[in-house]
């Protein structure tokens, strides 16, 4: 180790999670502490642990000759089986009958975290808007939210009163 080198603090992955999130972090840590090229190999191993840790002591040896291969190895070994959301599957959410608003937006918006295609918040407003009761997206329409904060105060007043509405007829 090259003098004054600190021994950065890894997180740990045991072969569940996603893989390229851990070699983000790995990355970012080992480039804070001034850890490149060979050295990256060397260190990697210190981040594994179960059945990674086991692939990584079953490589042959000397099989593995830069960061990179290494890189491309464990990402294949490990690929993770996350499930991407299309835009067809984010326009064919829709609030379920007897869903609170509220319920339905943060159910919107944690399927679109795993939008293969990046939206502006504008745009997803729009979109989650579509998917709301026939009552409130007419509504909502005229009033034209622009962030999530501002469609999820509006919508969830807007529900309130339409409900109070409904309590007042009986």
């Amino acid at each position: 180790m090259p003098h004054g080198y600190q021994l950065p603090k890894f997180q740990q992955f045991d072969g569940k999670g996603n893989p390229k999130q851990h070699v983000a972090h790995f990355i970012e840590t080992c480039e804070t502490a001034g850890t490149r090229g060979d050295l990256l190999v060397k260190q990697f191993v210190r981040t594994l642990k179960g059945n990674a840790f086991d692939w990584y002591t079953d490589l042959e040896p000397k099989s593995i000759d830069s960061w990179e291969q290494l890189e491309r190895d464990f990402l294949n070994r490990f690929y993770s089986t996350r499930c991407i959301v299309s835009m067809i599957e984010l326009t064919a959410t829709k609030q379920r009958k007897g869903e609170p608003v509220i319920d339905y937006i943060n159910r919107w918006r944690a399927l679109s975290l795993d939008c293969k295609d990046r939206l502006t918040e504008l745009s997803a407003v729009e979109m989650c808007t579509q998917g709301m009761h026939w009552g409130l997206l007419y509504i909502l329409q005229g009033i034209k939210p622009r962030t999530f904060e501002e469609l999820a105060t509006r919508a969830h007043d807007m529900e309130l009163s339409i409900a109070n509405r409904g309590n007042n007829d009986l």
